[in-house]
């Protein structure tokens, strides 16, 4: 398993994300499952928010690293609209319990919203030193926001990226590597379906002998700084997203998914899901 250094600790470069857990009482027991089978192949970031489920994401991850908790570095997000001095506090309280956690080793913003960010980054530097957090980050930030926010102490910056979603690969990629500032991808097999199917994918996926998913997410781990967060339920999903850190794609590889998903080629709004 290849690591990443995010937040001052070593992190798989594939986590496991959460979004849409927490959402169906019956599938829960598999979605358990899911993260832990990760967490034994490797896979030792989980990535959650207060969103996902209005908090039922964060339940399951917090069944999930029941006895593991030193195995697993735990993200979690606040709504834009509990982003104020005292709401990122309350906020942070209410995922902890549901997390069944004393500590979140990073908590972003999930996008921006009505506070000033100082006022926000104020509410994260105070749960930095409760201990409440280890980090704190932001997530759907594009160059204009980081640039506004001007702050060393930001960990991360979490934010769409796929073949089908390429626009950061102008500027905010190449700005955040510049600074060493980590990019954490999600949804980088966009929502499975089309992009899955796509001829290209699936004609690099039969050259190597992997599925069109594993090819995506070798695709978006070529970058450096890139975190990939899939989220997957089926046992063969997980063991396959824990497999493809040892995939490497080559030139024609490349040149080949250029050809069917362009680069940019002048600066795009950032895209968001």
């Amino acid at each position: 398993m290849r690591h990443h250094q995010l937040a001052d600790t070593a992190v798989s470069i594939i986590g496991q994300g959460t979004w849409r857990m927490g959402e169906d009482p019956t599938a829960k027991r598999q979605e358990v499952a899911a993260l832990q089978q990760g967490i034994e192949l490797g896979m030792n970031l989980i990535d959650t928010a207060e969103m996902y489920g209005e908090g039922g994401a964060e339940q399951v991850v917090g069944q999930a690293i029941q006895g593991r908790r030193d195995q697993v570095f735990l993200v979690s997000k606040v709504y834009p609209h509990n982003a104020s001095r005292h709401g990122v506090v309350a906020a942070c309280e209410r995922s902890l319990k549901r997390l069944g956690t004393e500590h979140i080793d990073l908590y972003l913003l999930h996008w921006r919203g009505q506070y000033p960010l100082d006022e926000t980054v104020e509410a994260f530097e105070h749960l930095r030193q409760q201990g409440k957090i280890g980090r704190w980050g932001v997530s759907n930030f594009d160059v204009d926001d980081l640039e506004e926010l001007d702050d060393p102490r930001c960990a991360t910056n979490q934010v769409l990226y796929n073949p089908e979603a390429r626009g950061i690969e102008f500027d905010l990629l190449p700005w955040s590597r510049q600074r060493g500032l980590p990019t954490m991808a999600y949804c980088p097999i966009a929502q499975g379906g089309k992009l899955l199917r796509h001829a290209a994918l699936q004609a690099i996926a039969d050259k190597h002998g992997i599925t069109a998913a594993q090819a995506c997410l070798a695709w978006v781990l070529r970058q450096d700084g890139v975190i990939a967060i899939p989220k997957a339920v089926h046992p063969d999903h997980v063991r396959q997203n824990a497999a493809a850190t040892s995939i490497q794609l080559d030139s024609e590889d490349l040149e080949q998914l250029d050809r069917a998903c362009p680069p940019p080629r002048r600066k795009q709004h950032l895209a968001m899901v």
